[in-house]
């Protein structure tokens, strides 16, 4: 079983891009979970989404405590939380920021890339809407949901053939950008 962690704030999408992983995993004919944390529910506050993927019908239902792969989509939260509390030595981390993972103070092991997500959002989407971006970067960084099916999440999700549209668009540009990093 695959088992990811999502930190964001609150109004980013955490949630959303949890589901959106869990559907497009689904899609691609595995079992899967997308759940949210709830805590402190306001616009800004620290917010964390679970996402499970497994082959196999999954019988766990708590939170995830030990994630081989993280999402961070505000990097201020590594400044504030311990996003990296039970990560798996060798866990993959994909961060919303135009800084390099260099400049990040990461525990050893864990590998790390970043993406622009806030500026590409702004470019294609119009507003800071992140989660399509980093959900494409992420399937392209772990080749564990196709783009395919990111796509498809993403028009069963969004009823709005304009929020579609840019959605889809958001999700492929990261996810070629992060093939080119």
């Amino acid at each position: 079983m695959v088992e990811i962690r999502i930190h964001g704030r609150g109004g980013q999408g955490s949630v959303t891009a949890a589901e959106l992983v869990a559907s497009a995993a689904f899609y691609d004919g595995k079992f899967s979970q997308g759940f949210p944390n709830f805590g402190v529910e306001r616009r800004g506050a620290p917010v964390t989404a679970y996402v499970r993927i497994d082959n196999k019908f999954i019988r766990l239902r708590s939170q995830v405590y030990e994630p081989q792969y993280l999402i961070i989509q505000d990097p201020s939260l590594l400044e504030n939380v311990n996003v990296f509390e039970g990560a798996k030595k060798d866990a993959v981390v994909l961060i919303n920021s135009e800084k390099p993972a260099s400049e990040f103070k990461i525990p050893k092991g864990i590998k790390v890339k970043t993406i622009p997500a806030t500026k590409l959002a702004l470019e294609i989407i119009g507003k800071p809407i992140i989660n399509t971006i980093l959900l494409g970067a992420f399937a392209g960084l772990t080749g564990l949901i196709k783009l395919e099916s990111v796509e498809r999440a993403i028009k069963e999700r969004f009823d709005d053939g304009e929020i579609i549209r840019k959605n889809i668009e958001a999700a492929k540009r990261g996810f070629e950008l992060i093939k080119n990093y």
